[in-house]
């Protein structure tokens, strides 16, 4: 059990037996911090877990009540534990909704979202070309783009597959309603129910939720903000317990924005090569790079079949047109046959829009277009966080995407109970603690690059660092105040007992 949970817990018995009667209002999260000594975050985490059960609401600026028909709650079931130490539990709900209605406030500065701006990608002619799509519509179409997919798409996306020196048939190429839908299938695929997965920690807040909801169990792996998953730690978790599949993203991570070394990747597909387990491999910013070449992704030293890699075009070109693929290896015919049984297929009109804009849209020029702004807009974040975050920050620079780790000094506030004031003030922000379920988090956040810099963007991060100094206990000074005021950023920190290497 977690101190969040156990908190939870004891609250609970309160209200069960009366002693907290509905209507009346919870301890104060400062006061329960004091009590306990234990850190705002902890709290908050514990309240949400609470909503989570039905038994208590929050009320605007006045804190957290006991709801008129708690005490008449069922009582939750109880299952048994199937193994001694204690299982990984998912970030409560009500954490992660929080999180997303901050998000969705477009009054909002949009630091705390996991989107880029519309404004980067080309929805005009996207547009035209599926309302073309649409109008060309027919019944033996629907039929032709069942389960692999539209085949024009799917051979676009193996010249893709081409270029980037990864041997990827058309045929092991399956389209899907999105990458969500993609990792769940390779998932599902790969692995039984009751089957152990290794995930990243911080790692991005649906692997949790999907990992639990399809019955499988999560066994963290610490994952460094320079380098990605940590190899050793993962040799020996590997050694530690029966593993079934590695979960993780290897470039550009959500949300460290970390790559890992062409020779870690490898390194990484060997091992698993050697104990015959699938790497499940999210590569959705893999487009969005920096430098002068694409990193390769870790299907690129697959000679086995036993990487299943998953793209998405939802990052790059078309959000919210849902397509997604997974690139299968030997498990491409139960993908195909599971995409079947879960959605039948993916958006017709929307394959072939997209598939016509690979084709005569320019989307190479695009992508050119879009790196470059997503690069500037990197540099003014990292120069905006030296202006205005406290003294000892540090920041992760990340070489493509648009998600960047911030590390607060340690001992300063804890970034849950920073995101309610933010959220205060019109700032969105994404809290340690929605990245991770064993609390290592509580001084980090993840910040967004993805939306074009302005005079808004620059006060969202003066407003997150004004807070960040103000509700630290020791109250540390800000390392900047005007441009040209950039102090250098502190050495990101590694997780406990894992050597992560510099940038």
């Amino acid at each position: 059990m977690t101190i969040y949970t156990d908190l939870a817990d004891d609250i609970e018995r309160q209200i069960r037996r009366g002693v907290l009667r509905p209507g009346e209002r919870l301890p104060s999260v400062r006061a329960l911090c004091t009590a306990r000594g234990i850190s705002q975050g902890t709290v908050m985490q514990a309240y949400y877990l609470l909503e989570d059960r039905g038994l208590v609401s929050t009320r605007p600026r006045s804190g957290y009540f006991v709801n008129a028909t708690a005490r008449t709650t069922l009582p939750r079931p109880t299952m048994p534990t199937l193994e001694p130490e204690p299982p990984v539990h998912v970030v409560p709900a009500n954490l992660l909704y929080s999180v997303l209605n901050g998000m969705k406030q477009r009054e909002n500065v949009p630091l705390g979202s996991a989107f880029a701006s519309p404004l980067l990608f080309p929805l005009p002619k996207l547009a035209q070309l599926l309302g073309n799509a649409a109008r060309r519509l027919d019944p033996w179409r629907i039929v032709d783009d069942l389960p692999p997919g539209n085949a024009d798409l799917r051979r676009h996306i193996a010249r893709r597959y081409l270029e980037m020196g990864a041997d990827v048939d058309v045929a092991d190429i399956v389209i899907t309603s999105g990458a969500s839908e993609a990792l769940m299938l390779s998932l599902i695929s790969a692995t039984q129910p009751g089957d152990v997965v290794a995930i990243e920690s911080p790692g991005h807040y649906g692997v949790l939720h999907t990992v639990e909801a399809t019955g499988r169990r999560a066994v963290c792996i610490p994952t460094c903000a320079q380098d990605g998953i940590n190899l050793p730690a993962l040799e020996n978790a590997l050694a530690a317990q029966r593993i079934s599949a590695v979960w993780a993203m290897t470039t550009f991570q959500n949300p460290t924005g970390a790559t890992m070394s062409v020779r870690n990747k490898e390194a990484l597909v060997a091992l698993l090569a050697r104990h015959g387990i699938p790497l499940i491999e999210n590569d959705v910013y893999g487009e969005l790079y920096f430098d002068a070449e694409r990193p390769a992704p870790a299907k690129t030293f697959d000679k086995q079949g036993g990487v299943l890699h998953c793209g998405s075009f939802s990052k790059s070109l078309a959000p919210g047109y849902r397509l997604g693929w997974v690139a299968g290896g030997r498990f491409h015919e139960t993908v195909r046959q599971n995409k079947f049984l879960l959605s039948t297929n993916a958006n017709v009109p929307a394959q072939a829009a997209i598939a016509d804009f690979l084709k005569h849209g320019g989307y190479e020029l695009h992508l050119r277009r879009l790196r470059a702004t997503l690069r500037s807009q990197r540099d003014q974040l990292l120069r905006a966080v030296a202006r205005h975050f406290p003294a000892g920050t540090a920041a992760s620079r990340p070489h493509g995407g648009y998600v960047m780790w911030v590390q607060l000094p340690e001992g300063s506030v804890d970034t849950l109970e920073l995101m309610r004031h933010a959220l205060d003030e019109g700032v969105s922000l994404a809290p340690g603690a929605l990245f991770s379920p064993n609390g290592r988090h509580a001084n980090d956040l993840r910040l967004n690059f993805g939306h074009p810099w302005t005079a808004a963007m620059e006060r969202g991060v003066a407003t997150i660092g004004r807070l960040a100094a103000s509700l630290s206990p020791a109250q540390p000074p800000l390392l900047g105040s005007a441009p040209g005021d950039e102090r250098p950023l502190a050495k990101l920190r590694s997780p406990p007992g894992v050597q992560c290497v510099d940038e």
